[in-house]
């Protein structure tokens, strides 16, 4: 695609969440543990045999008792020990989340609100019902692109300048109906208007996407011209001729109960919008029902995604505190069975 382009940025925003097992931050801690361990064993085994108690009353319950409060005093020396190396090594645990950063596109959404849109070859309802509907699922599929809104009849206007903000697209999309504007089918005006949109739009490609189903008879743009100023501009446009083959009931007029139909000749410049996607590097498509409607939708929401690079950050939760809770809590039985059998003053 011609024309400058220049790479969008969307602030980091977590697209994954998963918890993460508990690891640990300083593991080597580990091996002051074996050290630890090691002198504990070659120091018991250059004690003296004997049972040695400064209260005389603790052997009085017998020597089971005394090997007893021997073997908890050295337990509780171990559980202080291993807890106090555990903590340590810092414990966490945390959750990997997936910070995405996307190359954005710009789209502007140009949609024919002619009266002649109402014909109801579409089924099961006319052909706007339709184009509406199936916008509005291509712009719930974007993520990190810009989208903005035109409506162009004989006339062109924008509902919705390029945003993010996707619920206020949507709602906009829903209000589009004939009669807001001069009827008629101005496509060189509808395609200036949603060029002059992405005139500044940043972004690594700027695209059109225009929706008509008749031939240009409107404004005073011709729709080859404003295709040319589109490319100059590096901007993409996709075309798309809505309709059946042959004849379908449109709108002549209101009569006692509502709008009065007539068949007629289904009419649509096809080689215009040929030429006006050729132009500017992109593609026309021909939808003459509503579920190829929605695959050319599909079409171009493949052809027109955003390459993501993502990068990973870790947010660590530290568990320290616990296994260094259990080892002070270890030391202080220790220190009161020690001093309960006199061997602390």
């Amino acid at each position: 695609m011609a024309g400058p382009r220049r790479e969008l940025d969307t602030d980091p925003a977590e697209a994954a969440l998963n918890w993460r097992a508990i690891d640990f931050a300083t593991p080597w801690a580990f091996t002051a543990l074996i050290g630890l361990l090691g002198w504990l064993i070659w120091r018991r085994r250059r004690r003296p045999p004997a049972l040695l108690h400064a209260r005389a009353g603790l052997l009085a319950h017998g020597p089971q008792r005394g090997r007893w409060a021997a073997r908890l005093t050295m337990a509780l020396r171990l559980i202080a020990i291993v807890a106090a190396v555990t903590a340590l090594a810092r414990p966490r645990a945390g959750a990997r989340a997936e910070t995405i950063r996307a190359d954005g596109i710009s789209i502007v959404l140009a949609l024919d609100v002619s009266t002649s849109m109402l014909a109801e070859d579409f089924q099961p309802d006319n052909r706007l019902v339709v184009a509406k509907q199936t916008i509005k699922e291509f712009i719930l599929g974007r993520s990190q692109d810009q989208v903005g809104v035109v409506a162009f009849a004989g006339e062109a206007l924008t509902q919705v300048p390029l945003t993010l903000d996707y619920p206020v697209l949507l709602a906009a999309v829903d209000n589009l109906q004939p009669g807001q504007l001069e009827d008629g089918t101005a496509i060189g005006t509808g395609l200036i208007t949603a060029t002059n949109r992405l005139r500044n739009a940043a972004g690594r490609s700027r695209v059109v996407i225009l929706l008509t189903d008749g031939e240009n008879n409107r404004g005073t743009i011709d729709p080859r011209t404003a295709a040319q100023a589109a490319a100059a501009l590096g901007v993409r446009v996709y075309t798309i001729g809505v309709g059946t083959e042959g004849v379908a009931p449109v709108p002549v007029g209101r009569g006692v109960f509502g709008l009065r139909y007539e068949n007629r000749p289904v009419r649509i410049d096809e080689a215009l919008l040929e030429d006006i996607a050729t132009q500017t590097g992109g593609r026309y498509f021909r939808a003459r029902d509503a579920q190829a409607l929605k695959r050319i939708y599909e079409q171009i929401d493949a052809l027109e995604r955003a390459p993501i690079r993502s990068t990973r950050f870790v947010r660590f939760t530290e568990l320290f505190q616990w296994p260094l809770g259990l080892a002070a809590f270890a030391l202080l039985l220790e220190l009161l069975m020690l001093w309960r059998r006199g061997a602390l003053p």
